[in-house]
């Protein structure tokens, strides 16, 4: 088991606590390590493939493909029709899942959706399908190893935040902390949205607090206060990715004043790539 170490920053003149997530490995690391913690202690001869869909830029992508590497288990990805111009960069997550043995299944963007449901009636004995973004309730025991990690800490906070995509960290880590304050936001759609992928695991809890964006941001699309938001976090020393946490950290700046632990959920590997349509936009 890896226990991620806790380090401080400062931003904007307050103090925070990071729970390094993000170092346990350079691919297989951060939130995806603990939602994908039940898969990694699953025997290697149990499991034959590993089935999954979503973007190509996924964090779970990557990870869940360095996890088939290490296990030599075949991993199937099911997306939406690509652009030739993402198939042929040689960076990025899709580059590296690639470069693991994903096989990469492109679906016409009208039969998707039906084309995915399909996928669950027709899983054999040795595969195992993950959601998208890692939504399983498997993820759940992951999660409160990082719960035992955090009270075990005992740094003197009550607060802790990670941004959400579908919200499973967030959520089973409230769940799990049951005397802390989890603080989240949504990186992907709105609050309701969020809410609806919550509720489709669990209950959500009254310890967990989702902060409302100052504005609707769109997954994945550059912006220039999230580029200025990352420089601040690297120049306050520590490397955040560009799809989650600029959200995050501006609403924690603007809606909190407590001192909390930011649990860092990896994917910067997906910056080098972010950075590339940066540079595209002439924000760089």
């Amino acid at each position: 088991m890896n226990i991620s170490a806790i380090s401080k920053i400062k931003l904007e003149g307050r103090e925070f606590y990071i729970k390094r997530d993000d170092l346990i490995d350079p691919y297989l690391a951060g939130n995806k390590y603990r939602k994908l913690y039940k898969l990694l202690k699953t025997p290697k001869n149990k499991l034959n493939k590993i089935i999954s869909y979503g973007g190509t830029q996924s964090n779970a992508m990557l990870a869940i493909a360095a996890m088939c590497k290490s296990k030599g288990w075949e991993f199937d990805y099911y997306t939406k029709p690509q652009s030739a111009t993402q198939k042929t960069l040689d960076i990025g997550n899709y580059f590296h899942s690639i470069e693991m043995g994903m096989n990469h299944i492109e679906i016409d963007a009208t039969l998707y959706r039906d084309y995915i449901a399909t996928l669950f009636l027709n899983i054999n004995a040795d595969e195992f399908i993950v959601h998208q973004g890692g939504a399983v309730s498997e993820a759940r025991e992951g999660i409160e190893v990082l719960a035992d990690e955090i009270r075990s800490a005992s740094i003197g906070v009550r607060s802790v935040a990670t941004p959400s995509g579908t919200g499973t960290t967030a959520l089973f880590l409230a769940l799990a902390l049951k005397e802390f304050r989890v603080y989240t936001t949504p990186c992907i759609g709105d609050v309701a949205y969020l809410r609806e992928q919550m509720q489709a695991l669990n209950e959500i809890p009254e310890n967990l607090i989702i902060l409302e964006p100052k504005k609707k941001y769109h997954f994945a699309k550059p912006y220039k206060e999230f580029l200025e938001m990352h420089k601040k976090l690297i120049d306050a020393g520590v490397e955040f990715d560009l799809l989650y946490a600029p959200s995050m950290w501006e609403a924690l700046l603007n809606q909190t004043k407590e001192s909390l632990l930011y649990v860092h959920s990896g994917g910067v590997s997906g910056n080098e790539n972010m950075l590339t349509r940066y540079r595209k936009k002439g924000f760089i």
